[in-house]
């Protein structure tokens, strides 16, 4: 919002301030004043001329030789090369001695032989945006109204004398979005009564009623829709003073109509638009939501297709503007307009903003409705420019207001103790310290006893809701310099993470510390992805996006593993094979075809493994990663952040290697929880990707956070002896060794200190089908030493029950 200082002096005594002075007062208050601009660029001794005569330079033919009256003793010969030049008009000039924007001198000067005594002066000279001039006087020298005094200072004619504070306002205060609403702020915040222009109207004997006629067929997006009809009306130019204000806002004026709608908007925040009433069907207007794909062409000349959910203005039988954004063409106010509907209205914001966005189309009028302009000016602001139609368009107002009201606005009454302010803000103000206050912001109050009042908010503060906000309104108007430092009271709790935080932390550091690098990867992928790698979540659904920035990341991905897939192929082509990578990160999830809700979220940690697993030198042998690399990734991860029952089952799910990957699962005391699969690549996906081999995992981490256990468990170091014994059984091929180690600790229970797998052999001396597996076990008793013949028959009962449950044969 842009506030003319010289407009702001007409509602509220500034006097002993300067614009800066009030720019550094409404910052400290909370409207942060973003800039103060001075429209005056640097110009000294220009003056308003009159061109008494204009005829050709003698000796150039796109030169004129003007007699120009300055209100001096004699008239000056200036020389001019604008082609719009002509006797009789009212001209800026700038006379010898005077100073131009840039620091440009004025001097006597000699052209073409001819002496030319100042320069007459385009709007762009005087360092006005010539943009927001009307567009019949953009070019050449600035014309100025016929009855301007000659003589009179240029910076008093075109308001050059003033300066502009831009206002950065929150959402919560488009009050301020107005000249009326900004003086109540710099009344409140200086302590001056504030002095509105009168709205007073003198109505013809034509009643409104007869000639327009108002239907809302919308009142959930249309609360209250008011007109008034005026005759007879001159469509010309506005006066300069109006056009100097608007311009100073931004504003381009258009003719007297157009500039008193938007000059009262800019005064009261309320936006209008005028309708040429001949225009419309009978004087009707009707309030509806367009029909699917209806169209209508705007006042920019744009056709626009419409949805069923945008608010129009309509006639009864076609389209005349989009409510509270932009008007049509086809009820303009034009040059031979004789007869004005003027309409004021309450739209809901939500409605505006969302037809706004979705047109792409922003509007003053939208930007203030969309905030929620004040209800109690829709009829204020709606006299005052009738007011200002019948002064300067020469109109006859028809007596009424033809109106439909479909939301009452219930006062806002907000009972406050003395107590709560002075508790909420550290202070010790008396009561008359916090009526005074409220005097100040003009809110009218009841005492309810001697420390509460209930205090009536006005209809132009509606940001003010609860009690808290008039203890903020107290806190900056009395000053947030003279609230007292004091140290917090009461019970303090310290910030600390989360343990799903504590976990992602652990797993990233476990993982970094193995030598793996973390990726961050896109949350969008290809809808060919989504197929890959579902897992546990096979009945999933792609979801796709309503504006995608391309096909490769136009849906929500449903695994990570294609992502590190990418990354693996990306670093490959840049002769970067050796790639061990890992992501935490959300997959989103749903069984609907059509969303009616939002999908599932889920994290999940995935790991890739591809190349050598460490480079090669002369200690080290130069090895490729396997399964067993990613499985001992696993087994780390889990033993660090304390997770046990952690076991391998053999699967096959999609995207992985039939008979080369396993389900990762947990089992605890009641249940066995899968969490996810490792194995390797499909050759067909590796083929696909040009990539050596490929191990991958993917686990869902919802049930790791709920088992891990950072807790520290300590045992003594033991002080009896252990005895160890060797076994080498004879299995079928397809058992999993896990079996066997499950069912030794099973039997040996707490006895047994710790089982490990030292050799697998399948070769010549056992048959094709079969393996031999040799496993080494240490016995140890925590409080005794343990006897041989003890052991020995522990030790065989294992071989036992492993013969037993598995057909195992002890190989010889």
């Amino acid at each position: 919002m842009k506030v003319s200082y010289q407009w702001l002096a007409e509602y509220v005594d500034v006097s002993g301030y300067t614009a800066s002075d009030l720019a550094e007062k409404l910052t400290r208050s909370g409207v942060e004043v973003d800039v103060v601009e001075k429209l005056n660029k640097g110009i000294t001794d220009v003056v308003v001329g009159y061109v008494k005569t204009c005829e050709k330079h003698p000796n150039a033919d796109k030169l004129s030789l003007c007699t120009v009256d300055v209100g001096q003793e004699e008239a000056l010969q200036i020389i001019c090369g604008a082609k719009n030049i002509a006797a009789g008009q009212k001209v800026p000039v700038a006379v010898p001695g005077a100073v131009l924007p840039g620091n440009f001198k004025i001097k006597k000067a000699k052209l073409r032989g001819v002496e030319s005594y100042g320069m007459i002066c385009s709007a762009k000279e005087l360092g006005m945006n010539d943009r927001l001039l009307p567009k019949e006087i953009q070019e050449g020298i600035l014309v100025l109204p016929v009855d301007t005094n000659v003589g009179e200072d240029i910076l008093e004619v075109l308001g050059l004398n003033d300066e502009v504070l831009e206002l950065e306002l929150t959402p919560n205060r488009s009050d301020c979005l107005s000249m009326a609403g900004t003086a109540y702020e710099v009344g409140a915040i200086l302590g001056r009564e504030i002095k509105l222009p009168a709205t007073e109207v003198s109505s013809s004997n034509t009643k409104a009623s007869e000639k327009i006629s108002v239907k809302n067929l919308s009142p959930e997006h249309c609360h209250h829709y008011s007109a008034r009809y005026i005759e007879e009306v001159s469509i010309q130019p506005s006066p300069l003073w109006m056009q100097n204000r608007l311009m100073a806002a931004g504003i381009r004026p258009i003719n007297n109509i157009v500039d008193i709608t938007n000059y009262v908007m800019l005064e009261y925040g309320q936006p209008l638009h005028a309708f040429d009433a001949d225009q419309l069907n009978e004087g009707h207007i009707e309030v509806r939501l367009a029909k699917k794909d209806e169209k209508m062409t705007t006042l920019d000349n744009e056709e626009r297709t419409l949805d069923d959910h945008m608010l129009l203005i309509t006639d009864g039988t076609k389209p005349v503007a989009i409510a509270g954004v932009m008007g049509g063409s086809n009820s303009e106010v034009q040059a031979q307009t004789k007869n004005i509907l003027l309409e004021s209205a309450k739209f809901s914001g939500s409605a505006v903003r969302i037809t706004s966005k979705k047109l792409g189309l922003r509007s003053e009028s939208s930007l203030r409705f969309e905030k929620e302009v004040n209800p109690g000016n829709v009829t204020v602001a709606l006299n005052r420019a009738a007011a200002l139609l019948s002064q300067y368009a020469n109109g006859k107002v028809a007596d009424g207001i033809v109106e439909e009201l479909s939301t009452q606005n219930p006062a806002v009454n907000i009972q406050i103790s003395l107590q709560k302010v002075n508790d909420y803000l550290g202070t010790d103000l008396t009561k008359q310290d916090v009526l005074n206050v409220f005097d100040r912001l003009q809110f009218s109050y009841t005492e309810a006893d001697e420390n509460e009042v209930i205090v009536h908010i006005p209809t132009r503060r509606g940001d003010i809701t609860r009690d808290v906000d008039l203890i903020e309104e107290v806190a900056r108007l009395h000053g947030y310099d003279h609230i007292p430092t004091s140290l917090m009271v009461g019970t303090t709790t310290p910030g600390s993470l989360s343990k799903e935080q504590k976990i992602r932390r652990a797993i990233r550091r476990i993982l970094t510390d193995e030598g793996l690098y973390e990726t961050v990867n896109y949350s969008f992928t290809h809808p060919s992805q989504i197929k890959l790698f579902q897992g546990m979540y096979a009945q999933t659904k792609p979801i796709s996006l309503a504006m995608p920035m391309s096909e490769d990341r136009s849906t929500l991905r449903t695994s990570l593993i294609p992502h590190l897939l990418d990354v693996a192929s990306y670093n490959k082509n840049r002769n970067q094979s050796d790639v061990h990578i890992f992501e935490i990160g959300n997959v989103f999830l749903t069984e609907e075809q059509s969303l009616s809700r939002q999908p599932e979220e889920k994290e999940l940690l995935s790991i890739l493994l591809t190349g050598k697993r460490e480079a090669a030198n002369w200690s080290v042998q130069e090895n490729n990663v396997d399964f067993y690399d990613l499985k001992g990734h696993i087994e780390t991860l889990f033993e660090v952040i304390g997770i046990s029952g952690l076991q391998f089952v053999s699967t096959s799910p999609d995207g992985f290697h039939p008979g080369r990957t396993a389900s990762i699962q947990i089992k605890t005391e009641d249940k066995v929880i899968e969490l996810g699969s490792l194995g390797q690549l499909h050759p067909s996906i590796q083929q696909e990707k040009d990539l050596d081999e490929v191990y991958i995992l993917e686990i869902t981490l919802e049930e790791v956070y709920k088992l891990a256990n950072f807790d520290i468990h300590y045992t003594t170091l033991p002080k009896y002896p252990a005895i160890g014994r060797d076994i080498a059984v004879v299995v079928d091929r397809s058992l999993q060794i896990g079996e066997i180690v499950n069912s030794i600790k099973e039997t040996a229970k707490e006895l047994l200190e710790s089982v490990q797998v030292f050799d697998i052999y399948t070769g010549e001396k056992v048959d094709s089908n079969k393996k031999s597996v040799a496993l080494s076990l240490v016995y140890r008793h925590l409080e005794r030493t343990l006897t041989d013949e003890e052991v020995t028959d522990l030790h065989g009962k294992v071989v036992e029950e492993i013969g037993k449950s598995f057909h195992a044969e002890l190989r010889k």
